[in-house]
C-alpha cells in the first residue's frame, strides 16, 4: 500500500506522432502543437523540468502553463500517479488567466483530457467542444472527443468523430483510436490492417512501441497469443521499457500457460507502474499459482489505489466494482457499479453492473446487462462478456444458452482470464452437452516455466 500511496511521478510513452528527442537530448522542448503522449518517459520528465526553469524565468507564459498542464495529465494517466491532476488543474487554470478562453484552445483542449482522465466524460465534451471552436484542427481537442464519445458508449458518434479526426489531422494517435473504434464496432481485420499501416508509418521508438503493443493487445483478445508475443517483442525492442508491451507480454505468457514468466513480466509491470488493471492481473497469476495471501496483498494495493485517486477526483467506480465483485464486497460491487451506469453506458458499464447484480443474487436483472454487453450493437466481441453472460445464464438454469456463451468465450479467447477459463471449462464439463476446454496448457504443466 505505502508504494501505491508514494508512486512516481514518472510516465511511459504512449505514442504519438513525430519524433521522440534522442538521448542526448538532455531536456527535449514541449510545445502545445506537439503533442506530450511522443515523448518517452525520461524525456517528458526533462521536459517538465525545463518547463518549470523557463515558468520560473517567464512565468507568464500562458502557452507553457497549458503545455505543462497536459505533460502532467500524461504522467498520471501512465505512471498511476493522480496527484498529478489537481497540479494539471492548477496549470491550466494559470494559463486561463493569463489568455482568455476565446484564444487558448491548448488549455481548453487539456482540460478537456484531464476530465477525460478524471472518468468525467462529459465534462470532457464540454471542454472539447469549447476548444474546437477556437482551433478546429487541435489535435489533442479531436482525440479526446473520440476517447469521450467511445467511454460514454456513444459509438456511432465515436466512429463520426473519428472519421473527422483523420481527415483534419491524420497521424497515429488518431489511427490508433481509429482503430480501437472499428474493434468496438465488430470490425477486427479492419482494425488490425490500420494498426498494420500506422506502425509502417511509425518512425520514432515511442510510436513503434505504442503500436506494436496496440497489435499485441488486439491479437491477445482474438486469441492468438503466439502472435501477441511477436508484436510484443517488436515493442520492446524499439523500447525496452514500454510498461504497457511488457504487461501484455505477461497476458500473452498467461495465455499460454508459461505462469513464471507471466508473473515476472507483471510484477516488473506493478514495480514501475501499479496501476488497477496490472495489480489485478498478478493477483490472479497469484492465485492460480496457489499464493492467496500474495493475491490478497495486490487487491488491496487496488483498493488504496481507488481511495488515493479518488481523492484527486478521479471517478474509480468501474474500477471498485469488478475487484469487488469478485473479490470483495458483493452489495460495495453492485453500488459501485449503479453509479457508473448511470453516468456512462457503454459496454463496459454494462458487463460490470450485470457481473455485480450476479454476485449478488440478482440474475434475471443482470442477464439484461449481460446482453447489452454483448449484443450485436455496436458489435463488440470480449471473452470475459461472454463468459460473464454465460454465468448469469447457467445461475438462471439456461443451460442451452450458457453453453453457447461459455463456448464463445473459450473459442474467442481461451486465455481471456486463467481462473475465468477454468470456471468455464468445468461449467461446460458439467453439463450434458461436449465441453471443450481451453486451448491452453495449464500453468502448472506448462514447459515455458524453465
Amino acid at each position: 500500500m505505502a508504494a501505491a500511496l508514494g508512486l512516481t511521478a514518472v510516465s511511459v510513452a504512449s505514442g504519438a506522432v513525430g519524433d521522440t528527442p534522442g538521448p542526448d537530448r538532455s531536456a527535449p522542448s514541449l510545445a502545445p502543437d506537439v503533442p506530450v503522449e511522443r515523448l518517452a518517459a525520461g524525456d517528458l520528465a526533462r521536459g517538465i523540468d525545463t518547463l518549470h526553469r523557463h515558468l520560473k524565468a517567464q512565468p507568464r507564459d500562458a502557452t507553457a502553463w497549458a503545455t505543462l498542464g497536459a505533460a502532467y495529465v500524461e504522467q498520471a494517466r501512465t505512471s498511476g500517479d493522480p496527484t498529478r491532476y489537481p497540479q494539471a488543474d492548477k496549470a491550466f487554470a494559470r494559463s486561463l488567466e493569463l489568455r482568455p478562453a476565446r484564444e487558448n484552445d491548448a488549455a481548453l483542449a487539456g482540460r478537456a483530457a484531464l476530465a477525460a482522465a478524471r472518468h468525467d466524460f462529459g465534462g470532457a465534451l464540454r471542454e472539447v467542444d469549447r476548444a474546437l471552436r477556437v482551433n478546429p484542427y487541435s489535435e489533442r481537442a479531436l482525440c479526446s472527443r473520440v476517447d469521450a464519445l467511445v467511454e460514454l458508449g456513444r459509438y456511432d458518434e465515436a466512429l463520426r468523430a473519428v472519421e473527422l479526426a483523420d481527415r483534419r489531422r491524420p497521424g497515429i494517435p488518431v489511427f490508433t483510436r481509429y482503430a480501437y473504434v472499428l474493434e468496438l464496432h465488430g470490425d477486427v481485420k479492419g482494425a488490425r490492417l490500420l494498426l498494420l499501416r500506422a506502425l509502417d508509418s511509425a518512425f520514432s521508438p515511442a510510436d513503434t512501441a505504442y503500436v506494436a503493443t496496440s497489435l499485441g493487445q488486439l491479437a491477445w483478445s482474438q486469441g492468438d497469443s503466439r502472435q501477441a508475443l511477436r508484436h510484443f517483442a517488436t515493442a520492446l525492442r524499439a523500447d525496452p521499457e514500454y510498461v504497457p508491451a511488457l504487461e501484455g507480454r505477461g497476458h500473452a505468457h498467461a495465455a499460454l500457460g508459461e505462469t513464471k514468466r507471466a508473473v515476472s513480466d507483471l510484477e516488473a509491470a506493478v514495480r514501475s507502474y501499479p496501476l488497477p488493471g496490472r495489480l489485478a492481473a498478478l493477483a490472479e497469476l497469484y492465485e492460480a499459482d496457489g499464493q492467496p495471501g500474495r493475491a490478497e496483498e495486490q487487491y488491496a494495493l487496488i483498493r488504496t489505489w481507488n481511495r488515493l485517486a479518488r481523492a484527486n477526483g478521479v471517478a474509480t467506480d468501474l474500477e471498485s466494482a469488478l475487484v469487488e465483485a469478485d473479490h470483495g464486497d458483493p452489495a460495495e460491487a453492485l453500488k459501485s457499479a449503479r453509479a457508473e451506469w448511470a453516468r456512462r453506458q457503454s459496454v463496459h458499464t454494462a458487463d460490470a453492473l450485470a457481473w455485480a447484480l450476479h454476485a449478488n443474487g440478482k440474475d434475471r436483472e443482470a442477464l439484461t446487462y449481460a446482453e447489452k454487453a454483448t449484443a450485436g450493437s455496436p458489435g463488440y466481441r470480449n471473452a470475459s462478456f461472454l463468459f460473464h453472460r454465460g454465468m448469469i445464464e447457467r445461475a438462471l438454469g439456461d443451460d442451452k444458452a450458457a453453453h453457447r456463451d461459455l463456448r464463445a468465450a473459450l473459442a474467442l479467447n481461451p486465455g481471456f482470464s486463467l481462473s475465468g477459463a477454468r470456471e468455464a471449462a468445468s461449467a461446460l464439463a458439467s453439463s450434458s452437452s461436449p465441453a471443450p476446454r481451453p486451448s491452453s496448457p495449464s500453468p502448472s504443466s506448462s514447459k515455458g516455466d524453465s
